[in-house]
């Protein structure tokens, strides 16, 4: 589904990616580990047309995207939740979760409010609070919702649960359960490492702007060097 090859990008005359290969397919949970400032939000922001990648191939379903713009590549058929939620704050929740709402691709059983209230009940109750009367976890939440309501191909999620309460972090990892569940395609940046395990089909860890190692859960829980030289575990 999504392809990566040979991916460098640079803000200014600053190198950030240097070569990154990566795969998707569909039906697959994936994630980018790594420590800050390793490239992880880097390669999403080239992925999505918004850091635009200098060389290499992007590939989303076969077609190369690398010199799209940024609406261009949404309306292929990605779903950003990115960093720091970017919710409208003067807007309801309600209004959050509509104005985006579509079904491009006319999915048999799309997202609709009553399908992610079932995934994030929490939101239900606050459909009529502006988004700067939500709290953080449900903030993200509603970000996540968001991006759900337009029916996507591929959900990407850049930092998940950063900085949010851990009840509220097994809530959205309990989303993302059902997500998965439902055969969702998923890319997925975040540093709670246990919960990403128990959801992820493959792992791609970062370092200085490289892929530096990628398997399956099974193999990064068998090294434990991975963590401790990579990840800071």
């Amino acid at each position: 589904m999504l392809l990566l090859r040979g991916v460098e990008s640079f803000y200014g005359s600053s190198q950030a990616l240097f070569g990154v290969d990566m795969a998707l397919n569909e039906g697959e949970v994936v994630t980018l580990l790594g420590r800050n400032g390793m490239g992880k939000t880097t390669t999403v922001r080239s992925i999505m047309g918004m850091t635009p990648a200098a060389r290499g191939s992007i590939q989303f379903e076969g077609r190369e995207i690398r010199e799209l713009p940024s609406y261009a590549v949404a309306r292929l058929g990605f779903g950003l939740v990115p960093e720091g939620r970017q919710i409208f704050p003067n807007l309801t929740l309600l209004e959050n979760l509509l104005v985006t709402a579509a079904n491009r691709f006319e999915t048999h059983d799309p997202y609709t409010l009553e399908r992610v209230f079932s995934i994030f009940p929490r939101l239900a109750d606050r459909r009529d609070h502006y988004g700067n009367q939500l709290s953080g976890g449900e903030q993200q939440m509603l970000a996540i919702a968001r991006a759900l309501m337009t029916n996507p191909k591929l959900l990407i999620l850049d930092e998940a649960t950063e900085g949010l309460a851990p009840m509220v972090r097994e809530e959205i990892w309990d989303g993302l359960r059902l997500l998965k569940a439902r055969g969702e395609s998923i890319l997925v940046i975040d540093k709670n490492l246990d919960a990403l395990m128990q959801i992820a089909d493959r792992h791609y860890i970062m370092e200085r702007g490289q892929v530096v190692w990628s398997g399956d859960s099974g193999a990064l829980a068998r090294d434990p060097t991975l963590k401790s030289r990579y990840l800071g575990i």
